[in-house]
């Protein structure tokens, strides 16, 4: 009997002494400098939900989505958070790329301005000056907002400049409104003056298109089919768990990179981010569930105002899939 429960202890102490599986090491780009619409990769780092699937998660920012797309084209990234329609211009010119969840289902494209300057309807836009990037995402569908909204260019002035010319524009006096997203160059302007920006977003002028998601190179997909969905199931439930905790989901960013902004705009940044995360459509199903027709009527609009290649419209779900998603309630 001594013997017995000796070699079993031998055997327990061996078992003991054996190193645990290690964690996938995974690079997540994210399409820009840090800002509150990623708190959910922090939390969901920060809170374990990553390494509960197995995931050792490395967050890299980004310097733009077209980067961010070449990057895990060339796979020196396994995932990128990126504008969907920009991959789409680079999968539809043959970059093996494509989007495992689309996350904000409802477009943040706006024109904003001041509070103060009372810029509240479409209307009001008139005999405004407005400040834009040139041929940028926003630039290419403002045409589209315009001939929906009723507005002509004659209607008001524009002055051009890059993505910082044009903040300063507005910060400066020089510009009424620009066009930017809404929990992005909002909190931009918000951070240097103290002061509110009200937008005007596009979406709710019926301008229906997704923006940013996940995406992944088609060939590590195929590859690392188990790894892909182990990191969908834990960004979905990082996601669900960081709408909960808005403030600590913000937090969580500034807890790995001190210098990632003002709590109070992270926070509001990413609070602005939530109600883009669905549609009617989607409203009761978990994130990054995107429909077929959303998808089918970013391709359409993409075509027609955004060049994007009129043969997306032939296969638009060449572009995404749900395959990796969790089910409802796993």
């Amino acid at each position: 009997m001594k013997r017995w429960i000796g070699a079993a202890s031998v055997v327990l102490m061996t078992f003991a002494a054996m190193p645990a599986q290690a964690a996938d090491k995974v690079v997540l780009m994210l399409n820009w400098y840090v800002y509150g619409e990623h708190a959910p990769f922090y939390y969901g780092k920060a809170k374990g939900i990553y390494a509960a699937e197995g995931i050792e998660l490395e967050i890299q920012e980004g310097r733009g989505s077209a980067a961010t797309t070449q990057a895990v084209a060339a796979k020196t990234a396994d995932f990128g958070y990126v504008d969907v329609p920009t991959m789409m211009r680079a999968a539809i010119k043959g970059a093996p790329v494509v989007a495992t969840g689309v996350l904000l289902q409802t477009s943040p494209m706006s024109a904003m301005g001041f509070v103060d300057k009372n810029i509240k309807k479409p209307e009001d836009i008139k005999g405004k000056t407005v400040a834009i990037t040139p041929a940028d995402s926003m630039t290419q569908i403002w045409p589209l907002f315009l001939k929906k909204t009723g507005l002509k260019e004659s209607d008001f002035k524009t002055v051009a400049g890059d993505g910082q010319t044009k903040l300063n524009a507005v910060i400066n006096g020089q510009a009424d409104l620009l066009l930017g997203y809404v929990m992005d160059q909002s909190m931009k302007i918000k951070d240097a003056t103290g002061k509110d920006v009200y937008p005007i977003k596009f979406a709710d002028y019926g301008i229906n298109m997704v923006s940013s998601g996940i995406i992944a190179n088609t060939d590590y997909v195929k590859a690392n089919a188990d790894l892909v969905r182990r990191f969908m199931s834990a960004t979905t439930k990082a996601v669900e768990a960081a709408e909960k905790e808005p403030k600590a989901a913000a937090q969580s960013i500034l807890d790995s990179n001190p210098k990632g902004g003002k709590i109070d705009t992270l926070t509001q940044g990413f609070e602005l981010t939530i109600p883009l995360y669905r549609t009617a459509e989607t409203k009761s199903k978990r994130p990054f569930q995107v429909t077929d027709q959303d998808m089918t009527e970013t391709v359409n609009l993409l075509v027609e105002y955004g060049g994007l290649d009129a043969k997306a419209k032939e296969n638009p779900k060449a572009f995404y899939t749900n395959d990796y998603l969790p089910k409802s309630g796993s």
